[in-house]
Formats: C-alpha cells, sequence, structure tokens
C-alpha cells in the first residue's frame, strides 16, 4: 500500500506548454515532464507560446517570468484576459524571488511560481496539484452548464477568472460587451463587484445591464461566483414568488424542485448547502400550506403551466 503521502499521478494524456527562451531549461523541463508521462510542448517566446495555447488548449503552462520582448508576466495576461481567457493553470518559473515578482505573477494570473534552478520533483508535484484541482474545477462548471446555470467568476480587481460556455457566450453579445470589455469588468459592473465584498447572498441586489442581469452566487477564493441571464429568464421563479410569497431564492428551490430536480441537485445548482435548501423547502412548504415535496412540485407546476 502507498503511504498517504505519496503523490497522485497525472491524468493521462495530459498536455504541458513550457514557455522559456532557454533552450537547455526547455530540454531539462521536457525530459522530466516526458519520462512522467506527459505530452509537451515547447514555446520560445510569449507570443509563440499564446498561439501555441490557444491552438492545442494544455493542461497546464510552466511559464519563465523573464524573457526578452513580451516577458512571462505579460503574456499571462494577454493569456488569463478577452472573452475567452485560458483555463490552464499557469506556473511561472523564475530565479526572481522577491515578494513583489511573486505578486506580480499571481496578479498576472498566474497560480504559483517554482524557483529557478528548478527542482524536478518539486514542479512534478505541483503540477500534479494544479492540473487535478483545474479538472475538477472544469467539472464543476461542466455541471452547472447542464443544470441550466450560465455562471461567471470574476478576480477582485474585476478581472474575468472564468466562465461556463453559455455566459462567456453572452459576453460576447452587444448587451454582455457593455458589462466586459478586453477580459475586465466595466466601470458599473465592477462598481457593483466592489459592493459585493461582504454582503450575505441572500440580500446582495442584482445587477441589471441592458438586457442582461446578473445574480451574486457567493464567493471561492479570490474569486466573485454570478449567475447572468437574458432578462425574462427568471420569469418562472419570480411567478412562484408573487403567486406563494416566497423571496427570491425560495422561489428559486421550488423552480427547480418543480422540475425533479433532489435537495443535492438544487443545493448544487444554486451553489448552496444541502442543510441550506432543507431551510428553504421548509419555509415553501409552510407558505403554501403544503407538507411535503410532491404537493408543492405539482401546485407550482399547475400554475407555471396554467
Amino acid at each position: 500500500m502507498l503511504p498517504e503521502s505519496f503523490p497522485p499521478a497525472l491524468p493521462a494524456r495530459s498536455i504541458a506548454l513550457v514557455i522559456d527562451d532557454a533552450p537547455e531549461t526547455l530540454g531539462l523541463i521536457s525530459a522530466a515532464l516526458e519520462d512522467n508521462g506527459m505530452t509537451v510542448l515547447v514555446a520560445r517566446s510569449g507570443p509563440e507560446g499564446i498561439d501555441l495555447a490557444r491552438r492545442v488548449r494544455p493542461d497546464v503552462i510552466l511559464m519563465d517570468a523573464m524573457m526578452p520582448g513580451m516577458d512571462g508576466f505579460e503574456t499571462c495576461r494577454i493569456l488569463k484576459s478577452g472573452p475567452r481567457p485560458e483555463p490552464a493553470p499557469v506556473i511561472f518559473m523564475t530565479g526572481l524571488t522577491e515578494s513583489e515578482h511573486i505578486l506580480k505573477g499571481l496578479r498576472a494570473g498566474g497560480v504559483d511560481y517554482i524557483a529557478k534552478p528548478v527542482v524536478v520533483d518539486e514542479l512534478i508535484a505541483r503540477i500534479i496539484t494544479h492540473v487535478l484541482n483545474a479538472r475538477a474545477v472544469a467539472s464543476a462548471r461542466s455541471a452547472l452548464e447542464q443544470a441550466g446555470q450560465s455562471v461567471l467568476a470574476f478576480a477582485p480587481d474585476g478581472r474575468l477568472a472564468w466562465g461556463s460556455p453559455g455566459a462567456l457566450a453572452l459576453l460576447e453579445t452587444p448587451e454582455g460587451r457593455m458589462l466586459v470589455a478586453e477580459g475586465r469588468a466595466l466601470p458599473a459592473l465592477a462598481r457593483w463587484l466592489a459592493g459585493l465584498a461582504d454582503q450575505p447572498i441572500s440580500s446582495a441586489p442584482p445587477f441589471a445591464g441592458a438586457g442582461l442581469a446578473l445574480r451574486y452566487l457567493g464567493q471561492n477564493p479570490g474569486e466573485v461566483i454570478l449567475r447572468i441571464r437574458r432578462h425574462g429568464e427568471g420569469e418562472n421563479e419570480a411567478q412562484l414568488a408573487q403567486a406563494f410569497g416566497l423571496t427570491d431564492r425560495e422561489a428559486e428551490v421550488l423552480f427547480w424542485l418543480t422540475r425533479g430536480k433532489t435537495n443535492r441537485d438544487i443545493a448544487e445548482i444554486l451553489n448552496l448547502s444541502a442543510r441550506t435548501v432543507n431551510k428553504h423547502l421548509e419555509q415553501v412548504f409552510h407558505k403554501m400550506g403544503v407538507d411535503n415535496r410532491t404537493s408543492a412540485a405539482v401546485i407550482a407546476d399547475r400554475l407555471l403551466n396554467a
């Protein structure tokens, strides 16, 4: 049996993109990654790396911070900006270990850094961690999209961190371009995001743009999570709220109940705990005058389809 501290293996067919202008570093890193079962692509400059990343979609990017012309920080900023930011985690490799340089890399969109000269075992361990974490996040985002949720995440500075495919498609519409440009929230949206810092989810006001509405779903470390949809897409929930005197959140829970979702499903869709969903349902049953989920679903479905 392997000890608990033994690192997990890299997922099969993982692709690493190494961006570095030093041939000796490229050779060392490429050989180490290939020995660990990864497919390795190499780029000798920032622009070449950006082109490769957008064509191949790697699982992880190893980035030299200091390169002639476009340095690693600017390369990372470009990769992580725009309507479809590169989702792969970026790990900086640098001889610069002062805190200001580390912060500069994180602010550019990187997730980690390795000091040069690179210690191969440490690099492999960090790659495994970030690749597995990224795949778990991608799976969660896919689940949200399949559940009909178009979700966005913004960094505290207003930079678009990620989005589900449906949400990113909305940002590419004329209405979406009035909210986000070049991968950043425009002033009105940025002000609203800044006001969410210490807001309870239940009391946070929605943001209404030109034809689009955003609702605060909560926060992960370094990310504000939002749902985005066109105006009018929440009419079912509004109808339920008005008919039964429900809060917006209670109406959302009831709506998904009418769609046959379990409490666990509803918790995942609305980014709530199962316990919170149960408490909302207790209030819904009380306000509707019923004592079980089947009765609530039947009555609500009849209202919506009247």
